[in-house]
């Protein structure tokens, strides 16, 4: 069995991936928190085999709790799930500890890969962040996750955009001259491809994401 702690400052991301995993026979979440500390005191206390942390975190972010845990306990594999895919935030984590290395709009399947690939101690990286600042850290026992990249149509990225400006559905209609209902009908379209949990989840991903399209 996978013991598994995770760190995410957004608890519906927890608590959809704690349902995911609820029954899996490898893989156990013996427990979550929202910030880094609470991190590096879980950890200690309960010594998973697999920690996966985001970057970005209140009181202390996912670099600095990698660094700490892996001085500590470094036999606990690390497994970064975040949106940054700028080289600089890659090459930070990776010279923290971390072994593995996802987007948080990967999908659940490469989640499950990428845990149990980084707890055999193995390297995991996501298709889709760029790999040639990587040298390094690539050797014989990187696995690279199999591309299952999200591809939105132009209108969706285009009702994405004004839901990062906090736009309503009905605001939006009327700046598209569309329907409320078919507005309604994309959003729910892009949770199901973007594999989220809800409106509010797929929120946080058009402000995340704003400025990558």
């Amino acid at each position: 069995m996978i013991t598994l702690i995770m760190a995410e400052d957004h608890q519906m991301l927890i608590d959809g991936v704690t349902s995911f995993f609820e029954f899996d026979e490898e893989i156990k979440i013996i427990g979550s928190v929202n910030n880094g500390e609470d991190l590096v005191k879980l950890v200690a206390l309960k010594q998973p085999k697999v920690v996966i942390t985001d970057i970005r975190m209140p009181k202390m972010d996912g670099i600095e709790a990698t660094k700490r845990i892996k001085k500590q306990f470094p036999h606990v594999h690390v497994l970064t799930m975040t949106m940054f895919d700028q080289p600089e935030a890659i090459k930070q984590m990776l010279q923290a500890g971390a072994i593995g290395y996802i987007l948080k709009n990967s999908g659940i399947k490469m989640l499950s890969k990428a845990i149990l690939t980084v707890s055999k101690g193995e390297k995991f990286f996501d298709p889709n962040v760029a790999f040639n600042f990587l040298n390094d850290f690539i050797d014989d026992t990187i696995t690279i996750g199999k591309s299952e990249k999200v591809v939105l149509s132009n209108r969706e990225k285009e009702i994405l955009l004004l839901i990062a400006e906090g736009k309503t559905s009905q605001e939006i209609s009327e700046n598209l001259f569309l329907a409320k209902s078919t507005i309604d009908t994309h959003r729910k379209n892009m949770i199901r491809k973007l594999e989220l949990s809800s409106g509010s989840e797929l929120v946080k991903y058009a402000i995340d994401m704003k400025y990558q399209f």
